[in-house]
């Protein structure tokens, strides 16, 4: 088996979900004996020269140098019909949300999309989440298939390493539409919190009631030398800023601790917290999401538990 995986670079480094992505597309390789090459836009590929890879290709054409959805779509287009790939992985970032559903369309082949999983069964069975994550849909592919990955799915200390040959492709784009003008890349004003960096992290979510119910996840956050993470309800109350939020539409994280404490844990919040190596979850409802991802699971008050644990911690240091 023949898989291309694309690898999205963002400030000339390969974007997380996407090296996520190269993980899961090792383990394909490995179960059908296959091989991984990955395809990357423009020359910046020492980053990834490390992986145990069958080669780097590199697309070239200046049009790709910036994010261009029909570009990107003719590009893949040309290398897909020129090289007959048996599977093409991408990351499900939102890039890949943008652009990958028109080559899907252009190239009348099916796109299965935010995957967590799959089993090898003669034939391979992807595992995709539906209705907001509480239900796992198992989906059969044959012939050539675009697949992404949601973010966290795969762990990136199970990449494995190794030396990669790479080989220029270049493309012809002169006839696309230029119906797209190019604005500035949109920045988020960086924030004083890094989440990314951190190595435990107390999550809260709307479970905290109020505000003024804050302080309590605070000193439980400072006896643990801990950084404050929250669900997007938290943001949208202004109980926090945005740098805290946690998700889909916050911050990936994978810490060695990640305690969340009145946290359902909707499919949107578990993309981006999933991959910490400890889950601890506390909850009153115990049919809450997030027990199903979590090592430790508390069903209690946590008005009555984390002052307790807090005191506790205090009395040991």
């Amino acid at each position: 088996m023949k898989i291309y995986t694309f690898l999205q670079q963002n400030d000339g480094k390969p974007n997380r979900n996407s090296l996520e992505a190269l993980a899961a597309a090792q383990q394909l390789a490995e179960q059908t004996g296959g091989s991984v090459s990955a395809i990357v836009f423009g020359s910046n590929i020492e980053t990834i020269t490390d992986y145990d890879l069958a080669e780097i290709i590199q697309l070239q054409n200046v049009e790709l140098e910036n994010f261009n959805p029909l570009a990107y779509v003719s590009a893949f287009e040309n290398l897909i019909n020129a090289e007959n790939p048996d599977m093409v992985v991408f990351g499900h970032t939102y890039e890949t949300r943008d652009w990958v559903p028109r080559l899907s369309a252009r190239l009348d082949i099916p796109f299965l999309t935010d995957c967590i999983g799959f089993k090898n069964e003669d034939e391979f069975v992807f595992t995709r989440q539906i209705n907001q994550g509480k239900i796992n849909s198992d989906v059969k592919t044959t012939g050539l298939t675009i697949i992404s990955i949601q973010s966290g799915a795969f762990r990136l200390d199970s990449l494995k390493s190794g030396s990669a040959s790479t080989r220029e492709f270049t493309v012809d784009l002169s006839g696309i539409s230029q119906s797209i003008r190019k604005g500035e890349k949109f920045q988020e004003a960086k924030g004083s919190v890094d989440l990314s960096r951190a190595e435990v992290i107390i999550a809260v979510g709307r479970g905290i009631g109020k505000e003024e119910n804050m302080d309590v996840i605070k000193e439980l956050a400072k006896a643990l030398n801990a950084e404050i993470g929250s669900s997007r309800p938290v943001v949208d109350y202004g109980w926090l800023p945005h740098e805290h939020q946690v998700g889909s539409s916050g911050q990936t994280v994978s810490p060695k601790l990640y305690f969340a404490i009145g946290i359902s844990g909707a499919i949107q919040h578990q993309v981006g917290m999933k991959s910490s190596d400890n889950i601890i979850a506390l909850n009153k409802d115990e049919n809450a999401p997030i027990f199903e991802i979590a090592d430790f699971g508390v069903v209690a008050d946590l008005f009555e538990i984390i002052p307790k644990l807090t005191e506790k911690i205090n009395s040991l240091s």
